[in-house]
């Protein structure tokens, strides 16, 4: 009669004390995971000569790329509904884009106006507003408190004036050289704009059939799981991109109607441009309430009171409410997290950091966790532990 393996064995043999301190030890695993990641990153960073070509491609196609992406996960659920009712695919595509093109001339024909005579009206008042903030700061500063600090509240301005003096000398002397790079800025964005409705279009009709195309290059043995990452990889980005818009659509709602019932300027440019930065996760309505704060302040404690309480209320049906019911736990990354994430991304790629940082997470996540799935099956080093069972808790009342 043959003996059952022991716990932590393998095969009947014990393992070894260098495998059960290192090659079984997920802290080391991780370490060396970590360590060899950045050992790509490093020896990238030493041919990033040899990546600029790809770097030019991808910045010209970067911005058709990812607007028909963020558009093909908002229409498609559409489209393929349409088609489940019988519909042609194909059929349902033309009419999403009709739909869209709807939507955008009710766009230019109602809010554009709208939205063109609040923000000429911001440029216009522009200065006054400034005026009006550096008297009230100059106010402020006069205070008996504020004297102790009036050293360094001047050390402060003048190091600022040398800052942006020094950076308007070097915008101004690069102003030549940056026509170029101006009007290659311009020609990348026509591009886009042209290319961008015949890649989306595409997408639509033929982007379920992409990934069994992707599967072809992969070993037959392989397509399973690959094909179950791709699915969860698509999961993750269609979620928090449909999830994302839809929230900052109703944030950018949510502003617009609170400007309007207390009366604030320029509101519906505000409360769209919060709509807009609310991309941004946590950051972006914070961000959006700095120009409102500054009109608020101008015009009146009150109207600075009004402000602040509709972003309270905001920042409560939001929290509360859309995102729970909207987003839901789907990406299951924890706010700390994403504030890192977001910096970092920020600080490495700019604005594009900050809307692509959070999604981008997401996908290395599961691309991580997928291989991490792998190593531990075909590795046997991670046995199941047994299960403990709970003991029945003491009815102490009947005692």
């Amino acid at each position: 009669m043959e003996r059952a393996p022991r716990r932590g064995t393998k095969s009947g043999n014990r393992l070894s004390w260098f495998e059960r301190w290192f090659l079984n030890n997920k802290f080391v695993t991780v370490l060396l995971i970590t360590l060899l990641i950045l050992l790509i990153v490093f020896v990238f960073s030493k041919i990033s000569y040899l990546l600029g070509p790809v770097g030019s491609f991808f910045s010209v196609i970067g911005f058709p790329l990812i607007m028909a992406g963020i558009f093909f996960y908002m229409l498609n659920p559409l489209v393929t509904l349409m088609e489940k009712k019988g519909i042609k695919r194909f059929v349902g595509t033309w009419i999403a884009f009709v739909l869209v093109l709807l939507m955008m001339i009710w766009g230019f024909a109602i809010l554009i106006p709208i939205i063109r005579d609040q923000t000429i009206g911001i440029v216009r008042e522009f200065p006054a507003y400034w005026q009006a903030l550096e008297s009230m700061t100059i106010e402020l500063i006069n205070y008996d408190w504020f004297t102790s600090l009036q050293d360094q509240i001047n050390q402060i301005n003048a190091d600022l004036f040398n800052s942006v003096s020094a950076k308007l000398n070097e915008v101004l002397s690069n102003t030549v050289s940056g026509l170029g790079s101006v009007v290659g800025l311009l020609t990348n964005a026509f591009v886009g704009i042209i290319t961008m409705p015949i890649i989306l279009y595409y997408l639509l009709k033929e982007g379920e059939k992409l990934p069994l195309t992707f599967l072809q290059f992969f070993p037959t043995n392989l397509r399973e799981s690959i094909g179950e990452l791709l699915k969860k990889i698509n999961t993750q980005i269609s979620q928090y991109v449909r999830g994302q818009i839809t929230v900052a659509f109703f944030v950018g709602l949510m502003f617009v109607i609170g400007y309007a019932i207390i009366g604030m300027k320029f509101g519906i440019v505000l409360g769209i441009l919060a709509g807009f930065l609310n991309i941004i996760p946590y950051m972006g309505s914070f961000i959006a309430m700095v120009p409102a704060v500054i009109v608020a302040i101008v015009d009146s404690p009150l109207m600075l009171a009004k402000v602040l309480l509709v972003f309270s209320i905001e920042q409560f049906i939001e929290g509360r409410v859309i995102s729970p019911q909207v987003l839901g736990t789907n990406l299951e990354v924890h706010p700390v997290t994403i504030i890192f994430v977001l910096l970092t991304a920020g600080k490495l790629f700019g604005l594009t950091g900050f809307i692509l940082g959070i999604p981008g997470y997401a996908v290395l996540k599961v691309l991580f966790m997928h291989i991490f799935d792998w190593y531990k099956e075909i590795s046997g080093l991670y046995l199941d532990e047994p299960e403990i069972e709970e003991e029945p808790e003491e009815d102490y009342a009947q005692e």
